[in-house]
Protein backbone atom coordinates (compact mmCIF):
# COMPACT_ATOMS: atom_id res chain seq x y z
CA UNK A 1 0.00 0.00 0.00
CA UNK A 2 1.95 3.16 -0.99
CA UNK A 3 1.38 6.44 1.45
CA UNK A 4 1.97 10.14 0.77
CA UNK A 5 1.56 13.29 2.66
CA UNK A 6 2.05 16.90 2.56
CA UNK A 7 2.58 19.41 5.66
CA UNK A 8 1.44 22.46 3.71
CA UNK A 9 -0.90 21.75 0.97
CA UNK A 10 -0.55 23.54 -2.54
CA UNK A 11 -4.30 24.90 -3.11
CA UNK A 12 -6.09 27.15 -5.66
CA UNK A 13 -6.99 29.96 -2.76
CA UNK A 14 -6.05 31.63 0.42
CA UNK A 15 -7.49 29.94 3.18
CA UNK A 16 -6.93 33.35 4.69
CA UNK A 17 -9.58 35.17 2.36
CA UNK A 18 -12.44 32.47 3.68
CA UNK A 19 -15.42 33.95 5.75
CA UNK A 20 -15.39 32.75 9.18
CA UNK A 21 -17.99 34.20 10.80
CA UNK A 22 -21.30 33.90 11.66
CA UNK A 23 -23.47 34.47 8.40
CA UNK A 24 -26.89 36.45 9.60
CA UNK A 25 -29.07 38.56 7.90
CA UNK A 26 -26.75 38.78 5.02
CA UNK A 27 -24.30 40.02 7.54
CA UNK A 28 -21.16 38.69 8.76
CA UNK A 29 -20.41 38.95 12.49
CA UNK A 30 -18.81 37.55 15.29
CA UNK A 31 -20.32 35.51 18.35
CA UNK A 32 -21.55 37.44 20.85
CA UNK A 33 -19.56 35.75 23.57
CA UNK A 34 -15.94 36.03 21.65
CA UNK A 35 -14.97 32.97 21.32
CA UNK A 36 -13.56 30.80 18.56
CA UNK A 37 -13.53 27.31 17.25
CA UNK A 38 -10.63 26.17 15.33
CA UNK A 39 -10.90 24.37 12.32
CA UNK A 40 -8.17 20.93 11.75
CA UNK A 41 -6.90 19.67 8.61
CA UNK A 42 -7.33 16.16 9.18
CA UNK A 43 -4.65 14.51 6.32
CA UNK A 44 -1.70 16.81 8.85
CA UNK A 45 -3.41 17.79 12.03
CA UNK A 46 -2.81 21.46 11.25
CA UNK A 47 -4.83 24.23 12.58
CA UNK A 48 -6.24 25.54 9.43
CA UNK A 49 -7.96 28.68 10.85
CA UNK A 50 -10.84 29.47 13.51
CA UNK A 51 -15.03 30.23 12.86
CA UNK A 52 -16.80 32.36 15.28
CA UNK A 53 -18.82 30.29 18.23
CA UNK A 54 -22.52 31.21 18.25
CA UNK A 55 -24.28 31.53 21.63
CA UNK A 56 -27.98 30.60 22.07
CA UNK A 57 -28.69 34.70 21.84
CA UNK A 58 -27.05 34.78 18.51
CA UNK A 59 -28.69 30.98 17.17
CA UNK A 60 -32.26 33.16 18.22
CA UNK A 61 -31.30 36.15 16.36
CA UNK A 62 -31.03 34.14 13.24
CA UNK A 63 -34.28 32.99 14.13
CA UNK A 64 -36.14 35.70 14.20
CA UNK A 65 -34.34 37.04 11.30
CA UNK A 66 -35.39 33.83 8.94
CA UNK A 67 -38.84 34.46 10.72
CA UNK A 68 -38.76 38.30 9.42
CA UNK A 69 -37.58 37.44 5.70
CA UNK A 70 -40.34 34.70 5.43
CA UNK A 71 -43.18 36.29 4.55
CA UNK A 72 -41.78 38.00 1.64
CA UNK A 73 -39.58 35.17 0.31
CA UNK A 74 -42.52 32.55 0.83
CA UNK A 75 -44.86 35.33 -1.76
CA UNK A 76 -41.88 35.05 -4.01
CA UNK A 77 -43.06 34.02 -7.45
CA UNK A 78 -42.18 30.48 -7.88
CA UNK A 79 -40.27 31.00 -11.10
CA UNK A 80 -38.18 33.30 -9.22
CA UNK A 81 -37.34 31.13 -6.58
CA UNK A 82 -36.42 28.83 -9.45
CA UNK A 83 -33.99 31.12 -11.34
CA UNK A 84 -32.09 32.15 -8.59
CA UNK A 85 -31.69 28.19 -7.27
CA UNK A 86 -30.58 27.44 -10.68
CA UNK A 87 -27.79 30.43 -10.64
CA UNK A 88 -26.66 28.80 -7.63
CA UNK A 89 -26.01 25.56 -9.39
CA UNK A 90 -24.25 27.50 -12.09
CA UNK A 91 -21.98 29.13 -9.31
CA UNK A 92 -21.25 25.81 -7.82
CA UNK A 93 -20.26 24.66 -10.92
CA UNK A 94 -18.19 27.09 -11.94
CA UNK A 95 -16.34 26.73 -8.84
CA UNK A 96 -16.07 23.35 -8.46
CA UNK A 97 -12.60 22.63 -7.84
CA UNK A 98 -12.51 25.50 -5.26
CA UNK A 99 -15.18 24.06 -3.80
CA UNK A 100 -13.19 20.44 -4.02
CA UNK A 101 -9.94 21.72 -2.40
CA UNK A 102 -11.63 23.45 0.41
CA UNK A 103 -13.85 19.89 1.43
CA UNK A 104 -10.66 18.05 1.10
CA UNK A 105 -9.01 20.20 3.16
CA UNK A 106 -11.24 20.57 6.06
CA UNK A 107 -12.50 16.79 5.67
CA UNK A 108 -10.04 14.83 4.63
CA UNK A 109 -11.71 13.01 2.11
CA UNK A 110 -9.70 12.29 -1.62
CA UNK A 111 -10.16 15.13 -4.19
CA UNK A 112 -12.03 12.84 -6.79
CA UNK A 113 -14.55 11.65 -3.86
CA UNK A 114 -14.62 15.75 -3.23
CA UNK A 115 -15.15 16.67 -6.76
CA UNK A 116 -18.21 14.42 -7.25
CA UNK A 117 -19.84 15.70 -3.68
CA UNK A 118 -19.65 19.53 -5.35
CA UNK A 119 -21.33 17.95 -8.49
CA UNK A 120 -23.49 16.24 -6.48
CA UNK A 121 -24.35 19.06 -4.11
CA UNK A 122 -24.67 21.50 -7.06
CA UNK A 123 -27.71 19.24 -8.86
CA UNK A 124 -29.93 19.80 -5.76
CA UNK A 125 -30.28 23.53 -6.55
CA UNK A 126 -31.25 22.51 -9.98
CA UNK A 127 -33.11 19.23 -9.52
CA UNK A 128 -35.55 21.94 -7.15
CA UNK A 129 -35.21 24.90 -9.37
CA UNK A 130 -37.30 22.51 -11.44
CA UNK A 131 -39.27 21.34 -8.74
CA UNK A 132 -39.94 25.16 -7.33
CA UNK A 133 -42.88 25.76 -10.49
CA UNK A 134 -44.10 22.47 -10.19
CA UNK A 135 -45.37 22.20 -6.87
CA UNK A 136 -49.07 21.39 -7.92
CA UNK A 137 -52.14 21.26 -5.38
CA UNK A 138 -55.49 19.26 -5.84
CA UNK A 139 -58.64 19.21 -7.03
CA UNK A 140 -61.26 16.79 -6.48
CA UNK A 141 -65.04 16.52 -5.76
CA UNK A 142 -65.90 15.31 -2.86
CA UNK A 143 -67.91 11.81 -2.91
CA UNK A 144 -71.14 13.22 -1.10
CA UNK A 145 -71.49 15.83 -3.91
CA UNK A 146 -71.52 18.50 -1.59
CA UNK A 147 -68.40 20.93 -2.43
CA UNK A 148 -65.42 21.04 -3.94
CA UNK A 149 -61.92 19.81 -2.39
CA UNK A 150 -59.20 21.77 -2.92
CA UNK A 151 -55.44 21.22 -1.12
CA UNK A 152 -52.51 23.70 -1.28
CA UNK A 153 -49.44 23.33 -0.66
CA UNK A 154 -47.54 26.02 1.52
CA UNK A 155 -44.29 26.48 2.97
CA UNK A 156 -44.36 25.11 6.40
CA UNK A 157 -42.33 28.33 7.51
CA UNK A 158 -38.66 29.05 9.54
CA UNK A 159 -36.80 25.46 9.23
CA UNK A 160 -33.61 24.28 11.29
CA UNK A 161 -31.09 22.71 9.33
CA UNK A 162 -28.30 20.91 11.31
CA UNK A 163 -26.15 19.21 9.04
CA UNK A 164 -22.44 16.35 9.54
CA UNK A 165 -19.38 16.54 8.83
CA UNK A 166 -19.08 13.98 5.94
CA UNK A 167 -20.00 15.80 3.13
CA UNK A 168 -20.40 19.32 4.03
CA UNK A 169 -21.79 20.57 1.05
CA UNK A 170 -24.30 17.72 -0.23
CA UNK A 171 -25.76 17.43 3.18
CA UNK A 172 -26.53 21.16 3.34
CA UNK A 173 -27.68 21.83 -0.35
CA UNK A 174 -30.15 18.65 0.03
CA UNK A 175 -32.01 20.75 2.45
CA UNK A 176 -32.00 24.14 1.59
CA UNK A 177 -32.67 23.33 -2.13
CA UNK A 178 -35.90 22.31 -1.42
CA UNK A 179 -36.56 24.61 1.50
CA UNK A 180 -35.83 27.63 -0.59
CA UNK A 181 -37.67 26.27 -3.59
CA UNK A 182 -41.04 25.69 -0.75
CA UNK A 183 -40.51 28.97 0.31
CA UNK A 184 -39.31 28.04 3.74
CA UNK A 185 -36.29 30.49 5.13
CA UNK A 186 -33.91 28.63 7.14
CA UNK A 187 -31.02 28.42 9.87
CA UNK A 188 -28.30 26.26 9.05
CA UNK A 189 -25.79 24.40 11.86
CA UNK A 190 -23.28 22.63 10.14
CA UNK A 191 -20.70 20.48 12.01
CA UNK A 192 -18.09 22.49 13.78
CA UNK A 193 -15.45 20.02 12.39
CA UNK A 194 -16.53 21.39 8.43
CA UNK A 195 -17.85 24.66 8.56
CA UNK A 196 -15.83 26.41 5.78
CA UNK A 197 -17.72 24.90 3.02
CA UNK A 198 -21.44 25.89 4.72
CA UNK A 199 -19.73 29.69 4.87
CA UNK A 200 -18.24 29.88 1.52
CA UNK A 201 -21.99 28.50 -0.10
CA UNK A 202 -23.06 31.17 1.75
CA UNK A 203 -21.49 34.00 0.33
CA UNK A 204 -22.14 32.17 -3.01
CA UNK A 205 -26.46 32.29 -1.88
CA UNK A 206 -26.18 35.78 -1.81
CA UNK A 207 -24.29 36.23 -4.70
CA UNK A 208 -27.31 33.94 -7.09
CA UNK A 209 -29.30 36.93 -5.66
CA UNK A 210 -30.87 34.83 -2.39
CA UNK A 211 -32.49 37.42 -0.13
CA UNK A 212 -31.04 38.35 3.36
CA UNK A 213 -31.98 36.74 5.60
CA UNK A 214 -33.57 33.46 3.75
CA UNK A 215 -30.35 31.51 4.56
CA UNK A 216 -28.05 32.19 7.81
CA UNK A 217 -25.40 29.91 9.25
CA UNK A 218 -24.10 29.31 12.59
CA UNK A 219 -21.47 27.54 14.00
CA UNK A 220 -21.33 26.41 17.82
CA UNK A 221 -19.52 24.78 20.08
CA UNK A 222 -22.32 23.97 22.08
CA UNK A 223 -24.43 22.00 20.09
CA UNK A 224 -26.71 20.15 22.14
CA UNK A 225 -28.34 23.73 24.17
CA UNK A 226 -27.89 26.09 20.91
CA UNK A 227 -30.21 23.71 19.03
CA UNK A 228 -32.77 22.90 21.63
CA UNK A 229 -33.10 26.55 22.20
CA UNK A 230 -33.73 26.69 18.53
CA UNK A 231 -36.13 24.05 18.39
CA UNK A 232 -38.75 25.40 21.71
CA UNK A 233 -38.79 28.95 19.71
CA UNK A 234 -42.16 28.97 18.53
CA UNK A 235 -41.33 30.64 15.32
CA UNK A 236 -39.55 27.15 14.19
CA UNK A 237 -41.65 24.95 12.49
CA UNK A 238 -39.36 22.23 11.14
CA UNK A 239 -36.39 20.15 11.83
CA UNK A 240 -34.60 18.49 9.01
CA UNK A 241 -31.15 16.43 10.44
CA UNK A 242 -28.94 14.29 9.53
CA UNK A 243 -26.43 12.38 11.47
CA UNK A 244 -26.44 9.30 13.95
CA UNK A 245 -29.27 7.60 15.16
CA UNK A 246 -28.36 8.60 18.92
CA UNK A 247 -28.74 12.06 18.55
CA UNK A 248 -31.74 11.65 16.30
CA UNK A 249 -33.70 10.25 19.24
CA UNK A 250 -32.73 13.26 21.63
CA UNK A 251 -34.02 15.68 18.82
CA UNK A 252 -36.98 13.68 18.40
CA UNK A 253 -37.27 14.20 22.17
CA UNK A 254 -36.49 18.08 21.97
CA UNK A 255 -38.95 18.74 18.87
CA UNK A 256 -41.63 16.67 20.75
CA UNK A 257 -42.25 19.61 23.28
CA UNK A 258 -43.14 22.00 20.08
CA UNK A 259 -44.67 19.21 17.73
CA UNK A 260 -42.32 20.07 14.94
CA UNK A 261 -42.54 18.39 11.70
CA UNK A 262 -39.13 16.23 11.39
CA UNK A 263 -37.09 14.89 8.95
CA UNK A 264 -34.88 12.85 10.35
CA UNK A 265 -31.84 11.27 7.77
CA UNK A 266 -30.09 8.65 10.43
CA UNK A 267 -27.80 5.76 11.11
CA UNK A 268 -26.91 3.04 8.39
CA UNK A 269 -25.78 -0.59 8.51
CA UNK A 270 -25.81 -1.85 5.04
CA UNK A 271 -25.02 -5.66 4.10
CA UNK A 272 -24.33 -5.68 0.71
CA UNK A 273 -25.15 -9.20 -0.54
CA UNK A 274 -23.47 -11.55 -3.03
CA UNK A 275 -24.47 -14.82 -4.54
CA UNK A 276 -22.86 -16.88 -6.09
CA UNK A 277 -24.26 -16.54 -9.14
CA UNK A 278 -22.85 -12.70 -9.85
CA UNK A 279 -20.72 -11.02 -11.94
CA UNK A 280 -17.56 -11.21 -10.02
CA UNK A 281 -16.21 -8.07 -11.45
CA UNK A 282 -19.19 -6.18 -11.23
CA UNK A 283 -19.71 -7.02 -7.50
CA UNK A 284 -15.74 -6.24 -6.88
CA UNK A 285 -16.40 -2.50 -8.46
CA UNK A 286 -19.93 -1.68 -7.03
CA UNK A 287 -18.31 -3.07 -3.53
CA UNK A 288 -15.20 -0.54 -4.06
CA UNK A 289 -17.42 2.77 -4.55
CA UNK A 290 -20.09 1.31 -2.08
CA UNK A 291 -17.12 0.62 0.71
CA UNK A 292 -14.66 3.42 -0.34
CA UNK A 293 -16.44 6.34 -1.13
CA UNK A 294 -15.47 9.47 0.92
CA UNK A 295 -13.27 6.50 2.27
CA UNK A 296 -16.15 4.47 4.19
CA UNK A 297 -16.95 7.66 6.00
CA UNK A 298 -21.01 7.39 4.86
CA UNK A 299 -23.93 6.67 6.13
CA UNK A 300 -24.72 4.57 2.69
CA UNK A 301 -21.07 2.72 2.81
CA UNK A 302 -21.58 -0.88 3.17
CA UNK A 303 -20.51 -2.20 6.58
CA UNK A 304 -21.59 -6.08 6.31
CA UNK A 305 -20.06 -7.84 3.38
CA UNK A 306 -22.46 -11.32 2.89
CA UNK A 307 -21.08 -13.53 0.35
CA UNK A 308 -21.73 -17.11 -0.78
CA UNK A 309 -19.89 -19.70 0.10
CA UNK A 310 -19.15 -20.83 -3.42
CA UNK A 311 -17.64 -17.03 -4.50
CA UNK A 312 -16.43 -16.38 -1.19
CA UNK A 313 -12.46 -16.86 -1.48
CA UNK A 314 -12.49 -14.64 -4.76
CA UNK A 315 -14.52 -12.34 -3.86
CA UNK A 316 -12.22 -11.45 -0.29
CA UNK A 317 -9.26 -12.17 -2.29
CA UNK A 318 -9.65 -9.55 -5.12
CA UNK A 319 -11.66 -7.25 -2.89
CA UNK A 320 -8.33 -7.21 -0.96
CA UNK A 321 -5.82 -6.73 -3.55
CA UNK A 322 -7.62 -3.48 -4.75
CA UNK A 323 -7.73 -2.24 -0.86
CA UNK A 324 -4.47 -2.24 -0.53
CA UNK A 325 -3.68 -1.00 -3.87
CA UNK A 326 -5.04 2.19 -2.68
CA UNK A 327 -2.70 5.07 -2.14
CA UNK A 328 -3.47 6.64 1.43
CA UNK A 329 -2.42 10.07 1.99
CA UNK A 330 -3.43 13.72 2.08
CA UNK A 331 -7.23 14.20 0.62
CA UNK A 332 -5.99 17.36 -1.26
CA UNK A 333 -3.51 15.45 -3.02
CA UNK A 334 -4.59 14.24 -6.66
CA UNK A 335 -2.75 10.83 -6.10
CA UNK A 336 -5.12 9.99 -3.10
CA UNK A 337 -7.41 7.57 -3.24
CA UNK A 338 -7.87 7.59 0.81
CA UNK A 339 -7.64 10.52 2.74
CA UNK A 340 -7.45 10.53 6.64
CA UNK A 341 -10.67 9.68 8.89
CA UNK A 342 -11.84 13.57 10.58
CA UNK A 343 -10.30 13.09 13.93
CA UNK A 344 -8.28 11.02 16.64
CA UNK A 345 -11.83 9.82 18.25
CA UNK A 346 -12.81 7.77 14.58
CA UNK A 347 -9.70 6.27 14.21
CA UNK A 348 -9.69 5.25 18.10
CA UNK A 349 -13.14 3.68 17.37
CA UNK A 350 -12.29 1.69 14.09
CA UNK A 351 -9.02 0.52 15.64
CA UNK A 352 -11.21 -0.59 18.41
CA UNK A 353 -13.47 -2.42 16.48
CA UNK A 354 -11.15 -4.47 14.18
CA UNK A 355 -9.08 -5.44 16.98
CA UNK A 356 -12.49 -6.82 19.28
CA UNK A 357 -13.13 -8.84 15.43
CA UNK A 358 -10.22 -10.37 15.81
CA UNK A 359 -10.69 -11.52 19.18
CA UNK A 360 -13.81 -13.21 17.86
CA UNK A 361 -12.48 -15.01 15.18
CA UNK A 362 -11.97 -12.82 12.29
CA UNK A 363 -8.71 -12.81 9.90
CA UNK A 364 -7.26 -9.51 8.74
CA UNK A 365 -6.54 -9.96 4.77
CA UNK A 366 -5.35 -6.35 4.74
CA UNK A 367 -4.73 -3.40 6.91
CA UNK A 368 -5.80 -3.47 9.86
CA UNK A 369 -3.57 -1.05 12.23
CA UNK A 370 -3.83 2.35 12.60
CA UNK A 371 -1.06 4.23 9.94
CA UNK A 372 1.73 5.65 12.61
CA UNK A 373 2.02 9.30 11.11
CA UNK A 374 0.59 13.03 11.40
CA UNK A 375 -2.64 12.99 10.67
CA UNK A 376 -5.90 10.50 11.14
CA UNK A 377 -5.43 7.70 9.37
CA UNK A 378 -6.43 4.13 8.93
CA UNK A 379 -5.30 2.07 5.70
CA UNK A 380 -8.40 0.27 3.77
CA UNK A 381 -8.59 -3.38 5.17
CA UNK A 382 -10.09 -6.40 4.55
CA UNK A 383 -11.69 -8.44 7.29
CA UNK A 384 -13.07 -12.21 6.66
CA UNK A 385 -14.66 -14.75 8.58
CA UNK A 386 -16.40 -11.63 10.91
CA UNK A 387 -19.11 -14.01 13.17
CA UNK A 388 -22.02 -12.20 13.89
CA UNK A 389 -21.29 -11.96 17.57
CA UNK A 390 -18.44 -9.41 16.45
CA UNK A 391 -19.67 -5.77 17.46
CA UNK A 392 -18.51 -4.44 13.49
CA UNK A 393 -21.66 -6.44 12.33
CA UNK A 394 -24.02 -4.20 14.66
CA UNK A 395 -22.64 -0.81 14.47
CA UNK A 396 -21.48 1.42 12.08
CA UNK A 397 -18.32 1.49 10.82
CA UNK A 398 -18.25 4.89 8.98
CA UNK A 399 -14.25 4.31 7.64
CA UNK A 400 -12.48 1.93 5.38
CA UNK A 401 -13.31 -1.47 6.57
CA UNK A 402 -14.94 -4.19 4.65
CA UNK A 403 -16.11 -7.19 7.17
CA UNK A 404 -16.63 -9.93 4.94
CA UNK A 405 -18.83 -12.99 6.39
CA UNK A 406 -20.38 -16.39 4.42
CA UNK A 407 -23.93 -17.15 3.71
CA UNK A 408 -25.46 -20.86 2.43
CA UNK A 409 -29.09 -19.61 1.40
CA UNK A 410 -31.51 -16.94 0.41
CA UNK A 411 -33.15 -17.35 3.11
CA UNK A 412 -30.45 -17.44 5.61
CA UNK A 413 -29.12 -13.93 3.94
CA UNK A 414 -32.21 -12.18 4.24
CA UNK A 415 -32.43 -12.96 7.60
CA UNK A 416 -29.26 -11.71 8.60
CA UNK A 417 -29.13 -8.23 6.30
CA UNK A 418 -32.23 -7.59 8.21
CA UNK A 419 -31.33 -8.46 11.97
CA UNK A 420 -30.55 -4.66 12.42
CA UNK A 421 -32.18 -1.47 14.01
CA UNK A 422 -31.04 0.36 11.07
CA UNK A 423 -32.93 0.09 7.52
CA UNK A 424 -31.01 2.91 5.53
CA UNK A 425 -30.08 0.89 1.85
CA UNK A 426 -28.82 -2.36 1.04
CA UNK A 427 -26.88 -4.02 -1.82
CA UNK A 428 -27.66 -6.70 -3.96
CA UNK A 429 -25.40 -8.69 -6.49
CA UNK A 430 -26.84 -11.28 -8.36
CA UNK A 431 -27.22 -12.61 -12.19
CA UNK A 432 -30.75 -13.67 -11.42
CA UNK A 433 -32.81 -10.49 -11.99
CA UNK A 434 -35.74 -12.62 -10.69
CA UNK A 435 -34.49 -13.45 -7.50
CA UNK A 436 -32.75 -9.44 -7.27
CA UNK A 437 -36.15 -8.29 -7.18
CA UNK A 438 -37.19 -10.84 -4.76
CA UNK A 439 -34.67 -10.05 -2.23
CA UNK A 440 -34.54 -6.46 -3.04
CA UNK A 441 -38.65 -6.89 -1.64
CA UNK A 442 -37.46 -8.25 1.22
CA UNK A 443 -34.79 -6.17 2.28
CA UNK A 444 -36.19 -4.17 5.51
CA UNK A 445 -34.45 -0.57 4.21
CA UNK A 446 -35.33 2.86 2.31
CA UNK A 447 -33.16 1.53 -0.35
CA UNK A 448 -31.60 -0.62 -2.65
CA UNK A 449 -28.67 -1.06 -5.00
CA UNK A 450 -29.16 -3.99 -7.33
CA UNK A 451 -26.45 -4.66 -9.03
CA UNK A 452 -24.98 -1.15 -8.14
CA UNK A 453 -22.89 0.51 -6.08
CA UNK A 454 -23.72 3.90 -6.06
CA UNK A 455 -27.75 5.19 -5.56
CA UNK A 456 -27.49 8.39 -4.61
CA UNK A 457 -29.45 10.92 -7.19
CA UNK A 458 -31.28 13.98 -6.09
CA UNK A 459 -34.12 12.96 -8.42
CA UNK A 460 -34.40 9.88 -5.87
CA UNK A 461 -36.23 9.39 -2.35
CA UNK A 462 -33.31 9.18 0.36
CA UNK A 463 -34.13 7.71 3.27
CA UNK A 464 -34.39 5.14 5.42
CA UNK A 465 -36.70 2.58 7.30
CA UNK A 466 -36.74 1.71 11.32
CA UNK A 467 -33.75 3.64 13.22
CA UNK A 468 -32.43 4.80 10.23
CA UNK A 469 -34.80 8.03 9.77
CA UNK A 470 -38.13 9.82 8.92
CA UNK A 471 -39.01 11.15 5.77
CA UNK A 472 -36.96 11.23 2.45
CA UNK A 473 -34.98 13.78 0.81
CA UNK A 474 -34.25 14.37 -2.81
CA UNK A 475 -37.24 13.91 -5.57
CA UNK A 476 -40.70 15.57 -5.37
CA UNK A 477 -40.66 14.20 -2.12
CA UNK A 478 -38.43 16.49 -0.95
CA UNK A 479 -39.67 19.44 -1.53
CA UNK A 480 -43.03 18.21 0.21
CA UNK A 481 -41.24 17.62 3.58
CA UNK A 482 -41.11 21.62 3.63
CA UNK A 483 -44.36 22.22 3.24
CA UNK A 484 -47.77 21.69 4.83
CA UNK A 485 -51.17 20.70 2.53
CA UNK A 486 -54.14 23.04 3.16
CA UNK A 487 -57.48 21.91 2.55
CA UNK A 488 -59.90 24.25 1.51
CA UNK A 489 -63.59 23.34 1.10
CA UNK A 490 -65.58 25.30 -1.26
CA UNK A 491 -69.10 25.03 -3.39
CA UNK A 492 -69.64 26.17 -6.85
Amino acid sequence: MSAQTKLTPELGFDVASLPTDLYINGKWRPGSMGKRIDVIDPSTQAVITSVADASIEDALDAVAVAYQAGSAWAETAPRKRSEILRRCFELMIERKEMLAELISLENGKALNDARGEVAYAAEFFRWFSEEAVRLNGEMSIAPSGANRILVDYQPIGVAVLVTPWNFPAAMATRKIAPALAAGCTVVLKPATETPLTAYVLAELYAEAGVPDGVVNVITTSRSGATVSAMLHDPRVRKLSFTGSTEVGRKLLHEAADTVLSCSMELGGNAPFIVFDDADLDAAIEGAMVAKMRNGGEACTAANRFYVQEGILEAFSQRLAERMEAMTVGAGYDDGTHCGPLINADAVSRISGLVEDAVRCGATILTGGKALDRKGFYYPPTVLTGVPAEAAITREEIFGPIAAISSFKTEEEVIRLANDSEYGLISYVYTGDLAKGLRVSGKMESGMVGLNRGLVSDPAAPFGGTKQSGLGREGAHHGILEFCEMKYVAVSW
